[in-house]
């Protein structure tokens, strides 16, 4: 039977259980010790959050495939303190690497999220502000958030992927993981069971 699993991804982790060339330290073997799971999707090394890992290979590409995009959630702190009206752009698509991207969902949250520290920190500078926004996609495309961010003036500091869906990574400290209850596994297949169109591939942010 296929398992799955929950992973709060580390900064500065890969999203990848192999090291060949001794280049990392630490990969999601040094966390998930489960064998035949594997990362659906890509999170950056310098992401972190929701990580989703399976050996149910139908899953996998249901989740991954253009065809069936599916909302991922995304905390983001910026440089800078946007007013609603600059996040405008984001909501209907600004162009990245030659194509534009699709509409995504943006707003700016009244305060910081309770998340965990992060290790190491970001590096504050007094004279400019952040602020934080949420962000949901429907497509993967290489670095989106960050590059989208930047288009818009808001260069991204911290990136954390909060949720996947129904799935989120609350109650996990980074570098734990859960298993799905029979609950999450129906939502997250019910999820998967629907096609959309004109979405993206999926690939690290």
């Amino acid at each position: 039977m296929p398992r799955y699993i929950v992973f709060n991804k580390p900064y500065g982790v890969p999203s990848q259980f192999s090291d060949p060339a001794g280049e990392f330290g630490l990969t999601l073997r040094d966390y998930v010790p489960v064998p035949e799971v594997y990362p659906v999707g890509r999170l950056d090394r310098d992401s972190e959050g929701l990580l989703l890992l399976t050996g149910d290979g139908l899953l996998q590409h249901r989740l991954t495939d253009p065809r069936f995009a599916h909302p991922k959630t995304y905390l983001a702190q910026v440089e800078g303190v946007p007013r609603d009206s600059d996040l405008e752009p984001l909501r209907r698509g600004v162009v990245i690497q030659g194509r534009r991207t699709l509409p995504a969902g943006a707003r700016l949250l009244a305060e910081e999220p309770p998340l965990w520290p992060r290790t190491p920190p970001i590096r504050f500078r007094k004279a400019i502000p952040t602020a934080w926004l949420e962000i949901v996609l429907r497509e993967g495309r290489n670095r989106q958030v960050r590059r989208m961010s930047a288009a818009v003036g808001l260069p991204t500091l911290r990136l954390v992927r909060w949720a996947l869906g129904p799935l989120t990574v609350a109650g996990l400290d980074p570098g734990a993981w859960r298993e799905l209850d029979a609950r999450d596994l129906l939502e997250l297949k019910k999820l998967a069971s629907t096609p959309a169109t004109g979405a993206g591939g999926s690939r690290g942010k």
